[in-house]
């Protein structure tokens, strides 16, 4: 009888590290920031309403006049909704600047049971996404000016104000 042949693949590995690899000379991605700018790293794991409702108080009530949200990999996608909806929050007027880079990662794997390692260099996208309340040069590229304030008007019902009104009517 005939043996299986041995597998090979990556099924026998597991992740045990993984590391930013040095960037060496990649400059900043927003030079002559002042100091003190609040920077809202955001990761795959992190909840959107702590971030907001960190950034919404440090540019409200802190008086900070600008903020950097990061992110790469699959917190891209988190990191440019948490911009929307702050720059709604905040009712428009804050000007964007938007970053777009590869982040070098370096990635450890170990087979299982036994002491052979493999290591994989990997780029993942990142993006830094500036906002401030003072104007930034517009022909800076990624720049966006603010958006006009919609008119006032009705505001749309929400589900959970329709849920609240049922129940009131029901009782």
């Amino acid at each position: 009888m005939a043996s299986a042949p041995a597998r090979c693949g990556m099924e026998n590995f597991r992740k045990v590290q993984t590391c930013e690899e040095e960037e060496g000379g990649a400059p900043p991605p927003f030079p002559g920031l002042p100091a003190g700018v609040a920077e809202m790293k955001v990761k795959e794991g992190s909840k959107i309403r702590n971030l907001l409702a960190f950034a919404a108080a440090r540019m409200e009530a802190g008086g900070a006049r600008q903020i950097v949200f990061s992110g790469c990999g699959r917190a891209v996608t988190k990191t440019v909704t948490c911009v929307e909806i702050l720059k709604r929050r905040l009712g428009g007027g804050l000007h964007q600047v938007t970053e777009v880079r590869y982040r070098r990662l370096r990635e450890v794997w170990q087979r299982e049971g036994r002491a052979e390692r493999l290591t994989v260099p990997r780029s993942v996208p990142a993006i830094c996404i500036l906002l401030s309340k003072d104007p930034l040069e517009p022909g800076q590229p990624g720049y966006q000016a603010p958006q006009p304030r919609p008119a006032a008007g009705p505001a749309p019902p929400s589900r959970q104000g329709a849920r609240k009104k049922r129940r009131l009517q029901e009782s």
